[in-house]
């Protein structure tokens, strides 16, 4: 972190969630990961912040373990690992966790994952193993399949029904600020159940990171559509070299302003954070 000009990092477990586990050990796992990222916060309270991981297959448990983390380890929201037993938050199973995170305010981070496996077989397969594993994951269709999860969560009104709730993306969105207009267009005249029109949800109350994608066109496209008020600084530490995302920022063709939101004026506010 001193090597690349971090000050503070957010932490939170690096593999595939917990998700594809059995509820009753995942839940103990849960608590496990927490207690131990909980006591590297402790160990150096100016340099690192907890993100939860929860048991999202039972949606009860992972409630309860939400609040703990956050009202008793001190952590500042959780990291969703993709869909859970191919359904995605909008299914009402997980309302018990998505009001507990409205409540205490704090953001959830969907993080994505590789898809159903019948996607993957339907869309990815026919190549070279390698190659379909890449096609089906970090080179297209994760990101495809995360933008789906955020869209998904606004025609089901999560966001009407949690109107505090704050969801954080990677990747600059997962694909969605380039097709916001579109979807827009298509899907407010009949989405008539909601509230607001559908491009307000993923400008109010999602947020953005690039997540080790330090090229300039989406950063610029996200700029526009989102603002920088929507965006937040990430490394992807260690699938990425964290010393990328300082000097891409600072040579990034922003104003001074918009570059402190970004680095870190953004993260302090979501996450109520007064160590910065």
């Amino acid at each position: 972190m001193d090597a690349m000009g971090i000050d503070v990092q957010v932490l939170s477990h690096t593999a595939a969630g917990l998700a594809q586990i059995p509820a009753a050990e995942a839940v103990a796992l849960a608590r496990a990961i927490n207690d131990q990222l909980a006591e590297t916060v402790r160990n150096h309270p100016d340099r690192f912040v907890g993100f939860a991981t929860l048991p999202t297959l039972d949606p009860e448990a992972a409630a309860r373990e939400l609040e703990r983390a956050v009202t008793v380890l001190g952590f500042k929201g959780a990291m969703i690992y993709g869909q859970t037993n191919n359904s995605f938050l909008d299914d009402s199973a997980f309302r018990p966790m998505l009001e507990t995170a409205a409540t205490l305010e704090v953001p959830l981070y969907v993080h994505p994952a590789p898809p159903a496996r019948a996607v993957q077989d339907a869309y990815y397969a026919g190549f070279d193993p390698a190659v379909s594993a890449s096609f089906a994951t970090f080179g297209w269709g994760w990101h495809l399949d995360t933008g789906i999860h955020a869209l998904r969560m606004i025609l089901g009104g999560v966001f009407d029904r949690y109107p505090s709730l704050q969801l954080l993306l990677g990747h600059w969105g997962e694909m969605i600020p380039f097709y916001l207009a579109r979807f827009a267009e298509a899907l407010t005249p009949v989405a008539r159940q909601l509230q607001r029109p559908v491009a307000d949800y993923f400008l109010q109350q999602m947020y953005v990171t690039p997540s080790g994608m330090f090229t300039l066109p989406p950063f610029l496209l996200t700029m526009q559509v989102l603002g920088a008020e929507r965006i937040l600084y990430s490394a992807d530490y260690p699938f990425q070299d964290g010393g990328q995302a300082r000097a891409f920022l600072e040579r990034a063709p922003i104003s001074p302003a918009d570059k402190e939101k970004i680095a870190h004026s953004n993260a302090e506010k979501l996450l109520k954070l007064s160590l910065l």
